[in-house]
């Protein structure tokens, strides 16, 4: 089964998490969400009741676990996904345990997925990622070194450095479909990508991708 490992912070824009995260799972795609707090410890957390995630709109959300690097890494996942909301990105940006995540994801030998949305994208920067084609919310292009070649698509996905990982990356709340909706084709085919896509009832004048 594909596995996906979706992080989640106090501030994390909840749009984006629970969209991608529900998404994913009409794939059949099994989810964990897993709890950064500030501070991780590199030898992550023995705590088995993660705290609530209070999200960007005080929505709250139990997450499955906290993040235990040890047990978080791209042996156990296919795919590696980074919400945005301005909160739970500096957590997660600054965070050197998601950073050294990031670069095991990009560089495994076996080709891996890293999902990154909207303020999420900054991730790509304090990770050291190569400089490719991204996106991000427009709060945040001006921070992208010259290196990155920044897009304003609702969807980028880059497979710039050949045996690398494929990074996806999307703009905010209102492109988390099609955000999710490239991950599913990336992961499991363009077939499932339609068999999710069809019963969503989208409205008839959007079409996809957007």
């Amino acid at each position: 089964m594909v596995k996906a490992l979706i992080l989640i912070a106090d501030g994390t824009e909840e749009m984006e998490f629970t969209i991608t995260y529900d998404t994913l799972v009409r794939a059949g795609i099994e989810c964990t969400s897993a709890f950064v707090p500030k501070g991780l410890s590199p030898y992550g957390s023995s705590d088995t009741s993660p705290a609530l995630a209070i999200c960007s709109r005080q929505v709250k959300i139990l997450p499955d676990v906290t993040l235990d690097p040890l047990d978080a890494g791209p042996d156990k996942y296919d795919a590696l996904i980074i919400p945005g909301g301005m909160g739970g990105a500096v957590t997660m940006a600054g965070s050197t345990e998601v950073q050294n995540l990031v670069g095991a994801y990009y560089n495994h030998t076996e080709k891996r997925i890293i999902g990154m949305i909207c303020a999420g994208s900054k991730v790509a920067i304090t990770a050291n990622l190569p400089g490719q084609p991204i996106t991000s919310h427009p709060s945040v292009q001006s921070e992208f070194p010259t290196d990155f070649d920044y897009k304003e698509q609702s969807v980028v996905v880059s497979n710039a450095v050949p045996g690398k990982a494929t990074l996806v990356t999307s703009r905010g709340p209102g492109t988390a479909f099609p955000f999710a909706f490239t991950l599913i084709e990336l992961l499991c085919g363009k077939a499932k990508r339609d068999e999710v896509v069809g019963p969503m009832i989208f409205p008839t004048g959007v079409g996809y991708p957007f």
